[in-house]
This record gives structure tokens, sequence and C-alpha cells, in this order.
């Protein structure tokens, strides 16, 4: 076999392995649940997020890192199984800012937002990550009273988290983001603080309760006095337009004596004087005297019995 020949073969050879090596290496599949960096001479060149199937130069010129674009579960200060928590861990014991200790876990959920700088910027991003968030829940519960941290102020200290450790990781650089932060459970570590931490909150919520109850029943004295208040108002409005109405029935009737006045000055006089005693003495019988002693009995009520008499006799 001449040299001539040898060549032949060993660059056939060499391009059976070029062909083979792309048959095996130089397609790849990227699932709608992933997303692909495409590396080449060690350098991140893409990232492919259009899923299907893909073709690239062979190893060892270019190689692809498959990452998932799910989300992640990340789990600190606590060990779980089956979905329920099993264990503490020594990093879940925090101090609060007044002085108290308690068992706080969180749990992060995030995802691969730059693979390049997920692969290259740091050679485990999930342990920063891990570090990052143990860190920034130490110290939102170090600057929190126990109270908060195990009533109602739960849901501010997991947005404080969340902000913190977004602004953290951005100052990193690995690639990760942070889509949210949940606290798992907050405790106290002895049985007998947390007894007493529970008749707390009852006591606070018993509180609560009856202030409740006092502003039910301010807010009904409150419609209870303004319905009175309606009340009296539309009684006064009544009372101004009965008023009303008397004062103009007896302008009108003043009107009508002036009138007859103007007519008869002196029968107009005579029947006022009369009118006025009447109403003055009622039930009396009235006796005129003159400058002469003599007396004329002016007996009205008789006379006015005697016509009404007369009136029910007629009727009937």
């Amino acid at each position: 076999m001449t040299i001539k020949q040898l060549l032949v073969g060993f660059i056939s050879l060499v391009g059976i392995a070029i062909l083979a090596l792309f048959l095996i290496t130089g397609w790849y599949t990227v699932d709608e649940s992933e997303q692909a960096a495409l590396i080449t001479f060690g350098k991140v060149e893409e990232t492919i997020t259009e899923p299907g199937l893909k073709f690239k130069m062979p190893w060892p010129i270019q190689r692809v890192v498959i990452l998932s674009r799910g989300t992640y579960n990340l789990q600190v200060g606590y060990e779980e199984e089956g979905g329920e928590v099993v264990e503490f861990s020594d990093e879940a014991k925090m101090i609060t800012g007044d002085e108290n200790i308690i068992f706080a876990d969180l749990a992060v959920q995030w995802r691969i937002t730059d693979p390049e700088k997920y692969l290259y910027s740091t050679e485990k991003p999930e342990q920063i990550l891990h570090d990052a968030t143990s860190a920034t829940l130490r110290g939102v519960i170090g600057s929190s009273k126990v109270d908060d941290a195990l009533t109602d102020q739960r849901p501010a200290i997991e947005a404080e988290v969340f902000e913190k450790l977004v602004t953290l990781l951005e100052v990193y650089e690995i690639g990760i983001s942070i889509q949210d932060v949940k606290l798992q459970d907050v405790e106290l570590p002895t049985e007998e603080v947390r007894r007493a931490f529970t008749k707390v909150t009852d006591a606070r919520e018993e509180r609560l309760t009856k202030v409740n109850q006092a502003d039910r029943y301010r807010n009904q004295l409150i419609n209870e006095a303004k319905g009175e208040i309606d009340a009296i108002m539309s009684r006064a409005e009544g009372t101004r337009t009965e008023r009303i109405e008397n004062s103009r029935g007896d302008v009108a009737k003043f009107n009508a004596l002036y009138n007859e006045y103007l007519v008869n000055p002196e029968v107009t006089r005579q029947r006022l004087i009369l009118e006025t005693l009447d109403s003055v003495l009622p039930d009396t019988e009235i006796y005129i005297m003159d400058g002469n002693d003599t007396v004329n009995y002016l007996p009205i009520r008789p006379l006015e019995r005697q016509q009404q008499t007369t009136a029910e006799g007629g009727t009937n």
C-alpha cells in the first residue's frame, strides 16, 4: 500500500469520524418548557428559546446546555418531605428586633432569566441564592418585632424580604430572578413560650372583637340619634308651617274686622269688647252698668243655647 493510498484512507477515516460526530452531536431538541445556551469555544453565543429541532457545529466546536424555563423552589430554614415540614435547620433560628428567639423558614420561587450569567458568572449560583435569601431573611426578622413576625405583619415581612432579595441579586448578577417569597412557619422555640404567646394573641383578638362591638354600638346610637334628629326637624317644620298658616288666618281675620270697623266703628268696637269678655270670662253672666246705675243683663250664653236648641229642633 502506497503512501498516497494511506493518506486517502486517513482522510476518509477523518471524514467519516467528522460525519459521525456531526450526526451524534450536531443536532439537539428544545422543549417548550426549556431554553438552550449555545456555547462556542466556551462562550455563550446565543440563547435559544424557540422550541423544536436545532442544529449546531459538532463538538468540540459548539455544545449546548439545556436549562429549564420553569419555576424552581428553594427552601431556607427547613426540610420538607411529602409536602410537610419535617425538620427545622439551624439557620431557621433567628433573633427578632426586640431580642426574642423564633424559628422562621422561607420558600423562594425563582427562575433562570440569563443563562450566560447563570452558567459563567459564578460556580454555584443556587448556593449564592440560598445564602443571599438566608441573610436577607435574618436582616428583616432582626429589624422586626416578634409580634409582627407571628401575627398580622407577615405579609409586610415577606414583601420586604422580596424587595431586598431582588436588589441583592441584581448586584450579584447570577442570572436568577425572584418570582415570590413565602414564610412557611414562624414559631417560638419552646412550648411554654408558645402557650404564653397564644394567650397574648387571644387577648389581642378579644380586644379587637370588643372594639368592633363598641364601634357597632356607637354606629347604632349615631344612626338612632340621626333618626331622632330627622323626626324633630320634621315636627319642627310641621309646627312652623302650622304657625305660619295660623298667622295668615289671624291676619285675614284682622283685615276683615278692620274693614267692618271702617264701615261701622261703634258697633264693631262693642262687638270686640263683648267677644273679649266672653273669651276672658267664659261661662260668666255679664251685666253692663251705665253712669245712672242702670243695670242691663247681657244673656249671651242663654241666647246661644236658645239658638242652638232652635237649630236642633229645626233639624229634627
